[in-house]
C-alpha cells in the first residue's frame, strides 16, 4: 500500500507542472447577419508559417460537411481524434459562439496564430475567415472576419 501511495504522489508531482503550463482561454466568435443555413466553423492553431498544429473547436455536428472547412480539413486530416470532444452545434446568422479551451502557455507570444475557417451550405466556403496572432497584447481585442465572422476575440 505504501508503494502505491508513493507512486501516486510521484506521478502527481510530475504531472502538476505540466498542468500549470496551460491556461483556460475563452474564444468568442460573433457571426455577421447573413441569409442562409447555420455556419460551420473550425477554430484552430497554426505555427508562424501557417502549418496546422491543433484544433480548438469545431462548430457543426455533421462531420460529412467538415471538408468545406478547407485549410483546417487538410491540416487535421479530418481525423476524428482531432475534433472528438471539441465540437458542438453550428452557429446561425448573427449568432455568437463562446467556448473555453485549454491552451499551452508555450503557444502564446511564440509566433502561433488562431485561425477560423467557415462555411455555409449553398454559399461560399471561407478559408482563413479569421487569422490572428496569439499574443498577450491581442487578448480581449476583437479581430474582424473576412466572410461570415463579424468579430473574433480570445481572452487569456
Amino acid at each position: 500500500m505504501k508503494k502505491i501511495i508513493a507512486a501516486t504522489c510521484l506521478v502527481g508531482a510530475i504531472a502538476l507542472p505540466a498542468l500549470a503550463q496551460a491556461r483556460e482561454v475563452t474564444l468568442t466568435t460573433q457571426l455577421k447577419d447573413y441569409s442562409g443555413n447555420d455556419a460551420y466553423l473550425a477554430i484552430y492553431v497554426t505555427d508562424a508559417s501557417g502549418q496546422y498544429q491543433k484544433t480548438l473547436w469545431v462548430a457543426g455536428k455533421k462531420a460529412k460537411y467538415y471538408k468545406h472547412l478547407g485549410d483546417w480539413a487538410r491540416g487535421s486530416g479530418m481525423n476524428p481524434s482531432e475534433f472528438d470532444g471539441v465540437s458542438g452545434a453550428s452557429v446561425g446568422s448573427g449568432g455568437t459562439l463562446k467556448v473555453s479551451v485549454e491552451l499551452a502557455d508555450t503557444l502564446i507570444d511564440a509566433g502561433y496564430q488562431i485561425r477560423i475557417d467557415s462555411a455555409v451550405e449553398d454559399q461560399r466556403d471561407a478559408r482563413g475567415d479569421v487569422s490572428v496572432a496569439l499574443t498577450t497584447k491581442g487578448s480581449g481585442k476583437p479581430t474582424t472576419g473576412s466572410a461570415y465572422v463579424d468579430t473574433f476575440t480570445y481572452d487569456l
